[in-house]
């Protein structure tokens, strides 16, 4: 399954929730599923699969995930002694494309994702291009010398999407962020229920 690449207004009516992460946009004007029948849709009783499949998709959409990828992060929580479903938002927000989103560097993380790829941004002082790159405490990132020059940067810096994690240590002088402690199970920024996404999984993996 490709990456989405749709109506992202859609997407957060369907799930019924703002995903910050895929758009700055907000369905409270709409807060109704889309389709010529979505204000029925509120009123009928979701299944317990379609319950657990939209929290999953609610990591899947705001992540910027294939099903594929999203599946292979499962499979690493797992691996964990502690929960699966607090590992799994650990290793999701520790990703260098969400990393650049969250300390304040792009609007989304579309955004921050083709910014890594075009080599715009360095970890620890290296150019990269790979947004998937897990960072760990104490790695710092920031864009490079004409990753500053971009003006999609300079807006977003001024004004962010979201407030800054507090996992994450910011330098203004410098423009350089770096991961200051792990975060939590809370880290994502929307409502989540985890359970529901490890049930999902139990059965498929």
């Amino acid at each position: 399954m490709s990456r989405y690449t749709g109506p992202r207004l859609k997407v957060l009516r369907a799930l019924g929730v703002d995903l910050p992460g895929l758009s700055r946009k907000s369905m409270q004007e709409r807060n109704q599923p889309p389709g010529q029948h979505g204000a029925r849709k509120i009123a009928g009783k979701k299944s317990g699969y379609g319950l657990q499949l939209m929290e999953k998709q609610k990591l899947r959409f705001n992540y910027g995930l294939t099903e594929t990828q999203l599946r292979r992060v499962v499979a690493d929580a797992k691996k964990d002694r502690g929960a699966t479903g607090d590992k799994l938002v650990e290793l999701l927000e520790r990703r260098l494309d969400n990393l650049v989103f969250r300390a304040g560097f792009a609007p989304t993380i579309p955004a921050a994702r083709q910014l890594v790829s075009h080599g715009k941004f360095q970890l620890n002082g290296k150019r990269v291009t790979i947004p998937s790159i897990r960072l760990r405490i104490g790695d710092s990132f920031g864009p490079t010398e004409a990753g500053k020059k971009i003006d999609l940067v300079r807006a977003t810096l001024e004004e962010p999407a979201l407030e800054r994690a507090e996992w994450i240590a910011y330098d203004a002088e410098t423009q350089t962020a770096r991961l200051s402690h792990l975060p939590g199970a809370d880290a994502a920024p929307f409502p989540l229920d985890l359970q529901r996404v490890v049930e999902y999984y139990a059965t498929r993996m």
